[in-house]
């Protein structure tokens, strides 16, 4: 396999060369439930690929080969007995190694959870099996979601299928590389400050982050619950809705799931955006963000226009200070949730003449530098004297971001800004600086906040040959919207996938 080949759209690596299949999700269930395949060949097939490529791209911690085949199996016996299995009969799919799987390995790419087999299924989990979709491997992330880059997994890190010299995104980068590889047509991974949209961006593929609390985090291992959610992954934004509709919905399970039926995305997804009002953020595509990611931001609000959208400049000032509040937000949360492994209960333990030297020696063995730094930072934002200048500011700064989004939505429908400042970087070119490594989720972090959606779609190449993503945003509950921009901007890109109709231009306004 070359290190980077940018032939087909968005220059994703020809499929063929890992092993995995060029049609999208929807025309392999197509294909399935009218008989045209089965179900097993599909997996096979999948499974083949991921035996000659995954060596090198380790998108996987863990391959469901004999689920996966016994799951295909029970598709085609449905098929053969008259009954439909679902819309998406037969399609891998790639589940983040944070999703509860029963029976399964579920580490969180954790040596603190290596070897815990879940008792039960994730919401979405079930869901998937119930669509018909099969659950053909857990991906690689970094450890317990906390990262950006898929570097900080205890069992090494996936490698971006454009180029293996470079990182994936994270902290999903498993999902996202297993899709963009051509492993699994369809991945589901967390986001809980960008871990699915950036990612996406880096691995040229559509990654959404559904309003918080469409889907159900039931069985997803928590990091910060106040900003998780889970969302899908797609190479076409067909397949993301397609996805996202199995899976979302109300849960009686998650007391944070909304009490309302699954979105109807796929149904609007050739409504075209004529008479849409869309801001582009002007704080996201400041200082720091490439000048090659801006001229492709500013291609993709030419597509947007010429599709017959009003787009205008905006400003969404406290999306400059949502870093900083993340970054006191989710540590502390992430504090509270990770106190549960102490080497009892379940997971990792290391004998100690004491408990508490039990506990200690379990946790110290257990999580990696990036989570224990974490863990330390919300642990002290979190204690006597510190929690209102440092926990109760982040959340009130929360509100303003909250507010300026309100307020930016009273005129627009959706925003539109960078997925991520730059293309993929190298291997370890931020993991000695993690202030630089936080900055690449700079775009990302505010909707998490907000508890709004927020979609990334491959849009085009950078200077360096890597994929760009743009992001469009927007209030909560806007699912449908989000998708027939985004729709629009897939179809606006060039055979060759080098832009829209103004690529390489900078916009002006």
């Amino acid at each position: 396999m070359s290190e980077r080949d940018t032939s087909g759209p968005g220059g994703r690596q020809g499929a063929e060369e890992v092993g995995g299949l060029e049609a999208s999700a929807l025309q392999l269930a197509a294909q399935v439930r009218s008989g045209a395949r089965s179900a097993v060949s599909v997996v096979e097939d999948h499974l083949a690929g991921i035996a000659a490529g995954d060596g090198e791209i380790h998108a996987f911690n863990h391959v469901m080969e004999e689920e996966a085949l016994a799951a295909a199996s029970r598709v085609d016996e449905r098929l053969a007995a008259g009954e439909d299995p679902g819309p998406l009969a037969g399609v891998p799919v790639a589940l983040k190694d944070n999703l509860c799987t029963r029976g399964v390995p579920t580490t969180c790419s954790s040596r603190i959870l290596e070897g815990w087999l879940p008792p039960y299924d994730a919401t979405v989990v079930a869901r998937l099996a119930a669509s018909g979709a099969i659950a053909i491997g857990k991906a690689n992330l970094d450890e317990f979601a906390m990262g950006s880059s898929t570097e900080h997994s205890a069992f090494g890190p996936t490698r971006n299928p454009h180029d293996t010299g470079r990182v994936p995104g994270g902290s999903s980068g498993g999902s996202a590389a297993a899709v963009a590889a051509g492993f699994a047509p369809l991945g589901l991974g967390s986001d809980t400050g960008g871990s699915v949209r950036l990612p996406a961006a880096y691995c040229g593929v559509v990654g959404m982050k559904p309003t918080y609390g469409a889907v159900s985090r039931y069985g997803l291992i928590a990091f910060a619950s106040s900003l998780d959610q889970i969302g899908p992954f797609g190479r076409t934004v067909a397949d993301a809705a397609a996805l996202l509709e199995v899976v979302a919905g109300h849960d009686p399970l998650d007391s944070t799931s909304i009490d309302a039926p699954a979105p109807a995305v796929s149904a609007v997804l050739d409504a075209g955006v004529e008479g849409l009002r869309i801001g582009l953020v002007t704080e996201l595509s400041g200082e720091g963000t490439d000048p090659d990611v801006r001229r492709r931001v500013a291609a993709a609000a030419e597509a947007l226009e010429a599709a017959g959208a009003k787009v205008e400049d905006v400003s969404v000032p406290a999306t400059t200070l949502g870093l900083s509040a993340y970054y006191l937000i989710a540590p502390a949360e992430a504090s509270s949730n990770l106190a549960r492994y102490d080497g009892v209960r379940y997971g990792l333990r290391v004998d100690a003449p004491t408990n508490g030297g039990m506990n200690v020696a379990s946790r110290t063995a257990g999580f990696g530098d990036e989570v224990k730094r974490r863990i330390m930072l919300g642990t002290y934002a979190l204690s006597a004297g510190y929690y209102d200048a440092y926990y109760g500011k982040a959340q009130q700064v929360r509100t303003l971001i909250i507010r300026d989004f309100a307020a930016a939505y009273e005129r627009f429908d959706l925003l539109l800004s960078p997925t991520a400042p730059t293309t993929a970087f190298p291997f370890g070119a931020k993991t000695a600086d993690p202030l630089s490594m936080y900055l690449t989720d700079v775009c990302t972090i505010p909707s998490n906040l907000a508890g709004d959606p927020a979609i990334s779609v491959p849009y085009g190449l950078g200077d360096d040959g890597m994929p760009i993503g743009v992001q469009l945003l927007g209030p909560a509950l806007s699912e449908p919207t989000l998708f027939r921009a985004a729709a629009v901007l897939e179809h606006s890109m060039a055979p060759t996938g080098d832009g829209g109709p103004a690529a390489g231009r900078e916009r002006t306004t």
